[in-house]
Parts: structure tokens; C-alpha cells; sequence
């Protein structure tokens, strides 16, 4: 039996690879910045609001918690059919990129949450408490010594949210998304063309070992300080 394999026809698939890693960057990029945000936001409250916290509140920090607990783990294919009612009302459609990326930026802010939440828990409350002897109010300490006090683990943290956003935007051709895992998928597994499938999963590779090493360099220049 012989098997022939087909050389990809990276002069026709050039132009669509390009647009892929756009849509990819695209995705990742604004899921990252607005789940990052809100994530963060989430997170800091959760910390704070929490039995020994600032702003030690049992309702808000249970309710919280308990958001964050069932969202954060729900499978990003099953969130992406799951919010589908949310994401028409809010974006206007289910399908294409923007519709991936509201999703991938909900996904993104409880896995923020949770992730800044357990970075703070480990500051030294002794630093916050003689914060707070000097008169330093609420924000103040949160902007001023709770932050920049994690800043270095908060980096590797958020490095981590990337690369699982990353993940996320693989999947998002089952919106018509786009991006790597949609062209891998499209112009590779059910061409029957591996090459393309082998160069959109290196491609990504890439993109997650750039994050993570200027994520672990960041860090460490951060905490040396």
C-alpha cells in the first residue's frame, strides 16, 4: 500500500496562516486585557472582602466565591454553548470573532479571580497591618501595599491565564472564531495535510514560549527589587 503526501500550498494557504495569527493575537490580546482587568478587580475583592480582609464583608465574599467556584470551572467548549443566549444579547451574535472573544474574556476573568485571590493571600498581613497603623485607608493600601506586594507572583499568574487563553482561542473556529486552531483544523486535520497542521501547532507553541519566558524574566527583575 502506498501512501502519498500532498506538500502544502503555502502560496495559496499564506495569506489565510497570516490572517489566522492576527485573529489568534487578536483574541488573546483583548481577552487579556479586559479579563485581566476584571479579573483583577474580582480578585482584590475577594481577598479583601474575606474574614481577615480590609473590607471584611461574608456576604459579598460568599457570593463571590461562589460565582467564581461555578464559572471558573466550567469547559470553555461547553461555556461557548452555555452563554450563547448571553453572548447574542451582549455582542449581537453567537458566531465570529468578536463572539470567542467575549467568551474567552469571560473565561478569563474568573480564572484572573481566582488566581489573583490566591497570589494575595500569601502577603505577610503584618505589612498591611502597619499600613493601616499609619492611617493609609482602604485604597490606599490595596494600590500602595497589597499589589505591588504580589506584583512578581501576580506576573507568573497572569502568564499562566495567557497561555490558557491561548488554549481557549484554539477552540474558537467552533464559532467561527478563526485563528491557528481553526486554520490547523480546517486546512490541516480535514485536508489531510499535516504539514499545516504541524507549522499552526508550532506557530502556537511559539507564541506561549515567548509569554512565558518575558513572563518569568518580568518576574524576576520584578522581585529582585
Amino acid at each position: 500500500m502506498t501512501i502519498t503526501t500532498l506538500a502544502a500550498d503555502w502560496n495559496r494557504l499564506g495569506g489565510t496562516f497570516a490572517n489566522a495569527i492576527v485573529d489568534t493575537l487578536i483574541m488573546v490580546s483583548l481577552a487579556m486585557i479586559v479579563g485581566g482587568l476584571l479579573g483583577l478587580a474580582l480578585g482584590v475583592l475577594l481577598y479583601t472582602t474575606r474574614s481577615q480582609g480590609i473590607l471584611r464583608n461574608s456576604v459579598v465574599y460568599t457570593v463571590l466565591n461562589v460565582l467564581v467556584n461555578f464559572v471558573r470551572p466550567i469547559p470553555f467548549i461547553i461555556m461557548i454553548a452555555a452563554f450563547g443566549p448571553l453572548t447574542l444579547m451582549v455582542v449581537g451574535t453567537t458566531i465570529g470573532r468578536e463572539a470567542a472573544t467575549f467568551i474567552m474574556s469571560i473565561a478569563a476573568t474568573f480564572g484572573v479571580a481566582r488566581i489573583v485571590e490566591q497570589n494575595l493571600v500569601s502577603i505577610d498581613p503584618g505589612v498591611i497591618e502597619a499600613a493601616r497603623a499609619m492611617g493609609a485607608g482602604p485604597w490606599k493600601i490595596i494600590t500602595t501595599v497589597i499589589i505591588p506586594e504580589a506584583l512578581g507572583p501576580l506576573v507568573l499568574g497572569y502568564t499562566f491565564i495567557f497561555i490558557a487563553v491561548v488554549d481557549m482561542s484554539a477552540m474558537a473556529g467552533y464559532v467561527g472564531g478563526g485563528g491557528l486552531g481553526d486554520f490547523a483544523i480546517t486546512y490541516g486535520y480535514r485536508a489531510f495535510d499535516w504539514e499545516v497542521t504541524y507549522v499552526a501547532t508550532l506557530t502556537i507553541i511559539a507564541i506561549v514560549q515567548i509569554a512565558q519566558l518575558f513572563g518569568n524574566w518580568l518576574s524576576k527583575k520584578i522581585m529582585r527589587r
